[in-house]
């Protein structure tokens, strides 16, 4: 692996991570923590988060991983429904998280007196032979991680995936996709996020491959330079971040340039799409070569998920042979089930169905799941159990989705299905993905229930809506309406894609985005919809008729 250090990177081998994996797990043992013990991880990213997992797992300790970004209350929620009595924090403000929780034993992983502090002077009296007992006990049905489900729909859960689960998508994803010990992965979205540990940290171990990390969101640029992936795990918002990038700075050269960009555009696309490109050799020199190289200049494919990967998205990458494989997966299914496949890349779907887990799709359109990488359960909640996995061991997604041969379309949230005033039932997510696809719009959620039409709620793009209409700083956007008719133009184009009843008839705009800490999103960004509905009452109320 490729570990930050100051201003570069370090290499460490398998031999390497092993005696850490070794050290780390001689100080957790030192504590007297035991197999089945919950421990708590609540840290930014880092490498030694990894070792701490990677040595939890050997000593059979069930890892509760917990985001960062969450507030205390959510913290101590996860912490003690969990019934942890250890954690492991990465500096001050997460260890102030846990503070007043009785029975809690919390270590710093960095810094004095540290767990890798420790670790380092080899502290503490398990022998190798009994840590290689301790790696030898475990069972393939034992728990190995509790993490719990972001909330969207209520309290968070701890969905309970078993070292067998695990282990079954780190060996099934390579196989499908032809990854293997060559492939260098790039390390950047939360370890604490099942995507991110299973396929990013475990599944690259798993196949002898190499990780790089970031050292953090700001540094993701040069990093890349320097770790020059293979493959990047990745989420639709940073390869969306990154497309308007390249494109603010695009509109920034001399007119030349812009048209040769754009030519760039149009003959990737139409290579893309199968259709005749007669410039794209000579276009692809002068753009495509020079965005790959930005990106190490090696990139096999991006793999998205967590969230509807929109179309316009990956047909801006594809243009530039950027391959974006999307997939699908939950918490409750360690992480991905279906993936699009390089060969056979149907990216406005997830993919199709790994091999070994079975799919049905419910009279009422719900998408259903069956296989080895369900979770055993929520942790000491039978009655959610029973709700999510039925009798016959069909795990209910909540998902609504359509078969398209053997590739699977996801149309939207069983719960998240409008029923307007005359009746129709309208799915709001693609909309909502459309309406994203507009430069001037950073969020939306489409709203409905008991109106006679459909109305959103933007979070605008206030730097672009600024530099379009040359507004003041101090103009509220929400209160312009010049930045709404800008807006409604490109919505207005939208809706002549969509069904008239689907149409989003009027729009308000909101002054400041949705945030973790409000709890309007979820740590992994999805949006509440009930906060976002209970909060925006009278401004919803305002767009009735």
């Amino acid at each position: 692996m490729y570990m930050p250090i100051n201003q570069g990177m370090e290499s460490l081998s398998y031999r390497g991570l092993y005696e850490r994996a070794y050290t780390f797990a001689k100080v957790l043992h030192k504590y007297g923590l035991k197999r089945g013990d919950r421990v708590v991880i609540l840290s930014e990213n880092c490498p030694e988060w990894a070792m701490t997992d990677w040595a939890c797992q050997t000593l059979g300790l069930v890892v509760v991983p917990i985001y960062p970004t969450l507030p205390a209350d959510q913290a101590q929620y996860i912490a003690k429904d969990a019934g942890a009595k250890f954690a492991v924090t990465g500096d001050d403000s997460q260890t102030k998280k846990l503070q007043g929780m009785a029975g809690m034993k919390v270590l710093h992983l960095k810094g004095v007196d540290s767990l890798e502090a420790q670790a380092l002077r080899g502290e503490g009296d398990l022998t190798r032979e009994q840590w290689e007992q301790e790696i030898d006990a475990a069972k393939i049905d034992d728990v190995a991680t509790f993490i719990y489900t972001s909330g969207t729909t209520g309290e968070p859960k701890g969905a309970m995936l078993t070292h067998g689960s695990l282990m079954w998508v780190g060996r099934v994803v390579p196989k499908v996709i032809s990854l293997g010990k060559n492939d260098v992965f790039f390390s950047f979205l939360p370890m604490s996020h099942v995507f991110e540990r299973v396929n990013g940290q475990m599944m690259p171990i798993a196949l002898g491959a190499t990780i790089g990390y970031a050292r953090s969101l700001k540094s993701l640029s040069a990093d890349m330079l320097m770790v020059r992936p293979t493959v990047v795990l990745c989420v639709p918002r940073f390869l969306e971040s990154v497309l308007d990038r390249v494109m603010d700075e695009m509109r920034k050269q001399p007119k030349l340039n812009q048209r040769i960009f754009e030519q760039a555009l149009i003959q990737g696309g139409k290579r893309f799409r199968g259709e005749f490109a007669p410039l794209f050799s000579i276009t692809d020199q002068l753009v495509g070569k020079k965005i790959r190289a930005k990106m190490g200049g090696r990139m096999r494919f991006f793999i998205s998920g967590g969230a509807a990967l929109p179309r316009h998205v990956a047909e801006f990458y594809g243009a530039f042979k950027l391959t974006v494989l999307q997939g699908f997966g939950l918490t409750e299914t360690a992480s991905g089930v279906m993936v699009n496949l390089p060969q056979d890349n149907k990216y406005w779907t997830v993919g199709k169905l790994l091999p070994g887990m079975e799919l049905k799709i419910a009279e009422d359109g719900e998408i259903l799941l069956r296989g080895p990488a369900i979770m055993k359960g929520y942790y000491h909640m039978e009655e959610a159990t029973k709700a999510a996995i039925d009798p016959e061991g069909w795990f209910h997604t909540g998902d609504i989705g359509q078969m398209e041969g053997e590739h699977l379309r996801i149309t939207d949230r069983k719960k998240d299905l409008l029923v307007l005033g005359n009746g129709k039932n309208v799915a709001p997510q693609p909309i909502e993905n459309k309406i994203k696809s507009s430069r001037y719009v950073s969020e939306a959620v489409v709203l409905g229930d008991g109106m006679e039409y459909c109305v959103a709620l933007i979070v605008p793009n206030e730097e672009h809506i600024r530099s379009e209409l040359k507004l003041p700083k101090d103009t509220h956007l929400s209160e312009s309406q010049e930045a709404k008719k800008l807006v409604m133009n490109d919505i207005q184009s939208i809706n002549r894609t969509l069904a008239p009843y689907e149409a989003v008839k009027r729009i308000a705009l909101l002054d400041r985005p949705f945030s973790i800490d409000e709890g309007e999103l979820t740590p992994s960004l999805k949006v509440k919809r009930k906060v976002v509905k209970d909060r925006y009452k009278a401004v919803i109320d305002s767009l009735r008729l």
